[in-house]
């Protein structure tokens, strides 16, 4: 074979095995990344599946010491009741933003049921002295933190994977493959987030 020949055969399988790298590596990647956002969300949902398991035992407390606000009750054991349901339908929240939106309306609701749940707490000073209360109050206030910093932590994975993906040539593999790397959706400040809620033990 001759030198020529070696040589266009040389340029021929760079010209191949580069792009086939190139492309196997960027795959690669943005499964790393795909699988990172997935590992958060699970982190998402854990910090407000603990605030849902929270909420019974706090209702439990307030209602024995004030029997008589039944509405606030029953708006919170709603509220929590469409929150779950919420969390067991956003499996696929990260990469749906429609799903994302209702599963934060959802837990919007419960944080406002809760807020005036605790409201109703400050018309009753027995029950804020009690240790049970004391505990359940610093265990919300606990899980509130971790929503917000698990809910960081998701926004940062979204961004790493949503720069990645859209980038150059990594935009032309995620086309490749449909729906498998869609761009994947941000949690969203809520109407109003500007202002701080006023919510008092």
């Amino acid at each position: 074979m001759s030198r020529r020949a070696l040589i266009v055969i040389g340029i021929l399988a760079a010209a191949i095995i580069l792009p086939a790298g190139c492309a196997v590596s960027t795959y690669n990647e943005l499964v790393r990344l795909d699988q990172k956002v997935g590992a958060q969300w699970a982190q998402v949902e854990n910090a407000y599946q603990r605030r849902l398991d929270l909420v019974p035992n706090l209702v439990e407390t307030v209602k024995g010491a004030a029997a008589f606000e039944k509405d606030t009750f029953t708006a919170v054991t709603e509220a929590r009741s469409r929150a779950a349901q919420a969390t067991g339908a956003a499996r696929n929240a990260p990469a749906d933003p429609a799903a994302l939106e209702k599963f934060q309306q959802a837990q919007a609701e419960l944080s406002s049921a809760l807020s005036r749940l605790l409201v109703v707490v400050e018309r009753y000073p027995d029950l804020k002295a009690t240790q049970n209360f004391r505990d359940l109050q610093a265990q919300l206030e606990g899980t509130e933190n971790r929503i917000a910093v698990e809910r960081m932590r998701f926004n940062e994975a979204v961004q790493e994977f949503n720069s990645k993906r859209n980038s150059f040539p990594a935009v032309i593999i995620a086309s490749l493959f449909g729906s498998r790397f869609q761009e994947k959706a941000y949690f969203r400040a809520e109407v109003g987030a500007d202002k701080a809620p006023k919510v008092k033990f």
